[in-house]
């Protein structure tokens, strides 16, 4: 009787214990689901996390392909301007000399004019003056 009351004993505890094993097994089984899950959700956030990061990198390089592009537009424009302001105080320079010549004529001519009223009796034995000026023509690409 003892021996099968041990017997007996040692089955009930085994048993237990199985029961145990069986509910921490389940408990486990639980928790590795909610686990794979969890590990799921954060897989799809990454995904989208990364897609939507992919989409602003893309419209990030093409804003700065666009800047890129006014960028040179600006410089070609502002070339464009240089060149014209150049081609335009060329002009004026020019212009300048040319009013500096007909000044200086006109002084001759003063000059020339003033000895005449004073009543040089020498104004004859001067030469004459010969101007042959001609004036520039200027093209500008403006």
């Amino acid at each position: 009787h003892e021996r099968a009351a041990r017997s007996q004993e040692a089955v009930r505890a085994s048993r237990r214990e199985a029961g145990e094993c069986r509910r921490q097994l389940q408990a486990r089984l639980v928790e590795m689901e909610s686990l794979r899950g969890a590990h799921q959700s954060l897989e799809r956030q990454l995904q989208e996390l990364e897609e939507r990061h992919n989409a602003e990198a893309a419209g990030l390089q093409d804003t700065i392909g666009q800047l890129e592009d006014d960028l040179r537009n600006t410089k070609n424009e502002m070339a464009r301007h240089l060149r014209e302001y150049q081609d335009l105080l060329n002009v004026k320079m020019a212009l300048d000399i040319e009013i500096a010549a007909y000044r200086k004529l006109l002084e001759g001519e003063e000059t020339l004019f003033n000895l005449g009223s004073v009543g040089l009796p020498s104004l004859n034995s001067l030469p004459s003056p010969t101007y042959s000026f001609q004036p520039r023509s200027f093209s500008s690409s403006t």
